[in-house]
């Protein structure tokens, strides 16, 4: 519970703003720029509020008026409170300094987390729902590297290429945010719930949704303009031509901020949106290097200086299958990163060797982490 009663005071008067029917963001925010302080609008006349906003709706007006909404506020930081959620307004000095820029900036922020990763250096990673082996490898093996270079990953924390890449950093020990199109308390999709616990556990979750918001379409756009605005730039892994992740690409070239792509299969639908975004003039991404050329100098500098540690720790490590045994190399080496290849089909391919020979090679490289199973004993080869 927060033990200040003018911060306490001032959050109320933020989440009430916030629960104003028809008010919204950008309107809100204009309120608090006039008056001050959030407080202060409430505490204004009903004239001053509509001589400070002219075209605001009469009925809105008279509705910030009568604070009737400090009840539902009430409530919300009573739930916030019991679920341990930070609540970041925007003139919180912990608000991200990039999202403040664009045009319609959320009015706060709901945190689960680390919040202070909202002070670092961030990317965001964003691809279709429905990604080829190709994009899973692509997406793990691009998180795992803005993990080494210790950039701080965003992503959105939908099935298929998000959750991919935020696993991929999590798996290297990076730092993710996932920012919701749902309340902080609702992770969605249900089945990527133990990423979430573990990113609320070890990274940040993000929302400008109420507490309670369950997933509704119109809100994964409008969660997508906030992945753009506080990140550096946007890389795209595997999209539609319509996809949502197009969509957060524009919002990132409206916000003028970087856009990257990692090329595809051209005769795949799934790689006709990235493709498309670098004939448009978007940065080619072979490796997260490509990434880092294109920051500002004080991030690139900042990165190197954090780095050296990282690096002599890579320089002394193993290579991925140093030590293992010649079926397990052999096996490695017939498995493919972007297509996955059936149990029967590996056996076959390993002509001269019994087929438990193969399972327990199989069973060697999981352990070293270079392979995976996928659902139907299908393997691919993890991109390390």
């Amino acid at each position: 519970m927060i033990a200040d009663p003018a911060r306490r005071e001032t959050l109320l008067s933020w989440l009430a703003l916030q629960l104003v029917p028809g008010l919204g963001p950008r309107n809100a925010i204009r309120l608090v720029k006039i008056f001050g302080f959030p407080d202060r609008v409430f505490h204004s006349s009903l004239s001053e509020i509509q001589t400070a906003l002219p075209k605001l709706r009469k009925a809105t007006a008279e509705a910030i008026h009568s604070g009737l909404s400090f009840e539902d506020a009430a409530d919300a930081l009573r739930l916030a409170e019991g679920l341990g959620v930070e609540i970041i307004p925007f003139q919180d000095p912990r608000y991200p300094q990039r999202l403040k820029q664009i045009y319609d900036p959320p009015l706060l922020l709901y945190a689960l987390g680390r919040t202070e990763l909202l002070d670092r250096p961030l990317v965001a990673m964003v691809g279709t729902r429905r990604p080829t082996a190709y994009g899973k490898a692509v997406a793990e093996k691009m998180g795992k590297e803005m993990a080494k270079v210790g950039l701080t990953h965003v992503s959105g924390m939908a099935r298929g290429v998000d959750a991919c890449s935020h696993r991929g950093v999590l798996s290297a020990g990076g730092d993710t945010i996932a920012v919701l199109g749902t309340g902080v308390d609702k992770p969605y999709p249900r089945e990527n719930l133990k990423l979430y616990e573990q990113i609320r556990s070890d990274g940040l979750v993000l929302s400008e949704f109420p507490m309670g918001t369950t997933p509704q379409p119109q809100n994964f756009p409008i969660r997508n303009r906030v992945i753009a605005g506080m990140s550096l730039g946007v890389m795209v892994v595997e999209g539609a031509q319509y996809s949502g992740s197009l969509i957060t690409a524009r919002l990132a070239l409206d916000f003028d901020r970087e856009v990257f792509a990692v090329p595809g299969n051209i005769v795949s639908p799934q790689s006709w949106g990235p493709n498309l975004l670098i004939k448009d003039g978007a940065k080619l991404v072979q490796e997260i290097g490509d990434v880092v050329e294109e920051l500002p100098d004080e991030v690139r500098q900042k990165l190197a200086l954090e780095g050296e540690v990282r690096q002599q720790a890579q320089q002394s490590a193993r290579p991925l299958l140093e030590g293992a045994s010649a079926p397990a190399k052999r096996v490695f080496h017939l498995l493919r990163i972007d297509q996955a290849l059936h149990i029967d089909d590996l056996i076959r391919e390993c002509e001269g060797a019994a087929p438990a020979e193969t399972l327990a090679a199989l069973s060697e490289l999981e352990l070293y982490g270079a392979i995976k199973q996928l659902p139907g004993k299908h393997f691919v080869r993890t991109w390390s």
